[in-house]
């Protein structure tokens, strides 16, 4: 019995797969909860902002206590995944995510309240990185891009359907009860994740060798059944971009040290600080913006809050493909796009009218143009670090994005109590002028990955 079940199994190996596809979708599924766990206090703060006496100083710095925490752990999660690899830590760290929301949902003060924010961040912080680490060994160049942009689509997911989620909810239930539910799915997923991704695509029993060679970029285009000829394509010129965006032939950084001192990292890391703070602080605070500023109900509220969310998913994953196709793998074009759009959308807000519909096609527009090059900023270090140094390469780029998830939500929350909306959005119109002067310092690497 056992032979013949050997037999079976052996050809399923020499098969095409394409098991690095099932792989992202787990990928997705993981980080939209992790996301749905970090952006259903933002919903709910409307409502428990009198019961628990908060003021905005005091909503911005719950919010800060979350992303201090997630900054902490990214370092020491990037070596140690570097070195011991992603599968096992990554599986405890989405079960401490669930038991960390759960844990929200007990909050009997302000105080327990920042607690479960303060476990909550340190239990998510491994899972960027790890996520990161995983695209890295299970896609090949010309498709890392578009699986990274899968990914971060993945946390805007959430945000776009936890508001209306979360609304039903509290007017159902209450708002421990939102807590309680988002517990739940991450035990399964952390199942799923032990069992089926392995850190690399060589010790996964469900990849076939042709995929593995793919995925190493070591064959051209995937093997099928069928061999056709393959016009080649006439490669397009784009010299006057790379001029543009500093286009350079680099050694890999190879060294710890390296890394450190490369200013393409360091100038990368500043400029999703300031992005990361825009996003996050959208997340935080345009719920009660819709409540507060603009009178919506919380129905209405809920449904309007999703847009930007909403047009995050359609930016990352547009952007993905724009930055692996059309700008073939170029990074920096993405992230200068981003940047200098993000600039008119922030203005633009100042001028919104109360209108539920006109707001919310706003809303949905600042979310796409926000994130066409949100994800590119995570797939920029690939092409400057050897594959052993992009989770470390990496972790400190999103170090630096968990500190500006901490430090914009906090200011404006500071802002809201000195001053009004609008020189919130003069601020993030700023934080995006700025990333853009230093993107245009920084190189458009030209390596090939080891």
């Amino acid at each position: 019995m056992r032979e013949a079940l050997a037999k079976e199994s052996q050809p399923q190996l020499k098969k095409k797969t394409r098991f690095r596809w099932v792989v992202l979708t787990l990928i997705f599924l993981v980080y939209m909860i992790a996301g749905a766990d970090r952006s259903n206090m933002g919903v709910i703060i409307p409502t428990i902002k009198d019961s628990f006496h908060m003021s905005n100083t005091d909503i911005g710095l719950m919010t800060s206590l979350f992303y201090l925490t997630y900054a902490a752990i990214q370092i020491p999660a990037g070596m140690y995944f570097g070195k011991k690899g992603v599968r096992n830590i990554f599986s405890i760290s989405v079960i401490l995510t669930s038991l960390a929301t759960l844990f929200t949902g007990l909050a009997s003060s302000i105080l327990h309240l920042k607690v479960a924010r303060l476990l909550l961040g340190a239990a998510e912080g491994p899972l960027n990185i790890g996520i990161v680490s995983t695209i890295n060994r299970w896609f090949p160049p010309k498709e890392k891009g578009f699986a990274t942009g899968i990914f971060m689509a993945s946390i805007k997911f959430a945000p776009a359907v936890v508001p209306p989620l979360c609304a039903f909810i509290i007017i159902t239930y209450g708002w421990r009860d939102v807590f309680y539910l988002f517990a739940i799915p991450g035990f399964i997923t952390a199942a799923l994740w032990w069992w089926l991704v392995k850190d690399k695509p060589e010790e996964s029993r469900y990849t076939s060798e042709s995929e593995i060679n793919y995925i190493n970029d070591q064959s051209p285009v995937e093997q099928t059944v069928v061999t056709k000829t393959k016009v080649p394509s006439q490669k397009r010129n784009l010299n006057w971009l790379d001029k543009l965006i500093r286009s350079k032939n680099i050694k890999p950084l190879d060294t710890n040290r390296k890394v450190v001192f490369s200013w393409s990292i360091w100038g990368c890391a500043l400029g999703y600080f300031l992005l990361v703070g825009i996003q996050y602080s959208i997340m935080t605070w345009v719920p009660t913006y819709l409540v507060d500023v603009k009178g919506f109900s919380t129905m209405k509220m809920g449904f309007v809050a999703s847009a930007p969310w909403i047009g995050a998913m359609i930016g990352n994953i547009f952007g993905g493909w724009l930055s692996d196709n059309v700008f073939e793998k170029r990074r920096k074009p993405n992230m200068i796009l981003t940047a200098g759009a993000t600039v008119l959308m922030m203005y633009s807000l100042i001028y919104a009218p109360n209108n539920p519909v006109i707001l919310g096609a706003l809303l949905l527009l600042t979310g796409i143009i926000l994130n066409l090059g949100y994800s590119t900023f995570l797939v920029y270090p690939m092409g400057l670090a050897s594959k052993d140094k992009v989770s470390f390469a990496a972790s400190i780029i999103n170090t630096a994005g968990s500190l500006g998830g901490a430090f914009a939500p906090f200011l404006v929350g500071l802002l809201l109590d000195s001053f009004n909306w609008n020189l919130v959005f003069i601020f993030f119109a700023g934080s995006a002028l700025l990333t853009l002067f230093i993107l245009f310092t920084m190189i458009e690497p030209k390596t090939e990955q080891a």
